[in-house]
């Protein structure tokens, strides 16, 4: 299938993990597709794999000049934008009585303002023809995790942004939905902060006894993408193994 001919999307974070894992999938549903990231090496790599339907963008996401570079270069280089997908983000654990505040803003920074200026930077390009925007959250975006006062507010953030961003961009046909991710296997999913756990310990009690792969994470972002969900905007989409659903006292 080709969900998304036609279509030029914008990925945040594309050089691993979930990101790459949806560039990937654009690329084969039929899109051109945007790699932005700071990790130069590993996203100019996959573009190259990618071939012609793919450009890497150094982001910063945090930097508004940033921002309007890669737009430019995407408008430049595909005529268009369609697609933005606000992936990009980092997670720093710590109790607050010790989180440092540097840490703290650099949490919020990366997450919720880089998210904020991407859906403000893309806008004037996607307004004429409509389009769709999915910004990436977690389950943290829905409830607390101790140790993650940071990266929860940074979320909670996202989700409520969401809204907001649906509310204002819909008269421009522009959808913005936001996907909550539970544990998922890549980078950023196993913090060092919790090297001394054992993984499978957290997810066999789920409904679904293991960890996400970025691969089931990109199938539903392909689907907030394309007009599939054309009548799906200011929604949040939980993908976490049954983790929100409650507690099982199942033996």
């Amino acid at each position: 299938m080709n969900q998304l001919k036609g279509k030029v999307a914008l990925i945040t974070g594309g050089a691993r993990g979930q990101g790459a894992a949806e560039a990937k999938l654009f690329v084969a549903q039929g899109a051109r597709v945007v790699i932005a990231d700071v990790l130069d090496a590993e996203a100019q790599k996959l573009a190259d794999e990618l071939g012609d339907a793919a450009l890497y963008q150094h982001l910063d996401v945090t930097c508004p000049a940033n921002w309007e570079r890669v737009v430019q270069a995407a408008l430049s280089r595909f005529g268009k934008l369609d697609i933005l997908v606000n992936n990009a983000g980092i997670i720093k654990l710590g109790p607050i009585e010790t989180l440092s505040l540097e840490d703290y803003r650099r949490v919020v920074d990366v997450n919720q303002i880089g998210c904020w200026l991407g859906m403000k930077t893309v806008l004037p390009a996607m307004k004429a023809a409509g389009g769709a925007i999915v910004n990436t959250s977690s389950i943290a975006g829905m409830e607390g995790i101790a140790y993650g006062s940071a990266y929860v507010a940074s979320k909670f953030a996202i989700r409520g942004m969401t809204k907001v961003a649906a509310l204002e961009f819909g008269r421009y046909n522009i959808r913005v939905n936001s996907v909550h991710p539970g544990g998922v296997d890549t980078h950023m999913g196993r913090p060092p902060e919790f090297s001394d756990m054992d993984p499978s310990a957290t997810y066999r009690g789920l409904p679904i006894p293991r960890i996400g792969r970025p691969e089931e994470i990109a199938d539903l972002v392909l689907f907030l993408a394309s007009d599939q969900s054309s009548y799906c905007t200011g929604a949040e989409f939980v993908i976490d193994g049954g983790m929100l659903a409650g507690t099982s006292f199942a033996g």
